[in-house]
């Protein structure tokens, strides 16, 4: 699971803020397949992941792959080993 801290005020019943890690690791959900060959090149493609969120990936990165994403700019910062 993933810590959050959430600041709350109790007074107002309400959250003030909430810090997430700067990374976390997720899965992806759909991604176009990648093609043999396409480590070397720096384009992008649009993929899911686990939360619903849409993440620019490498073209090597396939569905089923685990990522680390930074959540500050919701970008990808490399792929993980399960």
């Amino acid at each position: 699971g993933l810590i959050c801290k959430i600041l709350f005020d109790a007074d107002s019943e309400r959250a003030i803020s909430c810090d997430l890690p700067n990374h976390i690791e997720v899965e992806i959900t759909y991604t176009e397949p990648g093609v043999k060959g396409d480590t070397a090149t720096n384009s992008l493609k649009p993929a899911t992941v686990d939360t619903g969120v849409e993440v620019r990936v490498p073209l090597f990165i396939n569905t089923g792959d685990f990522i680390k994403v930074d959540t500050r700019t919701k970008e990808y910062s490399e792929r993980v080993k399960k």
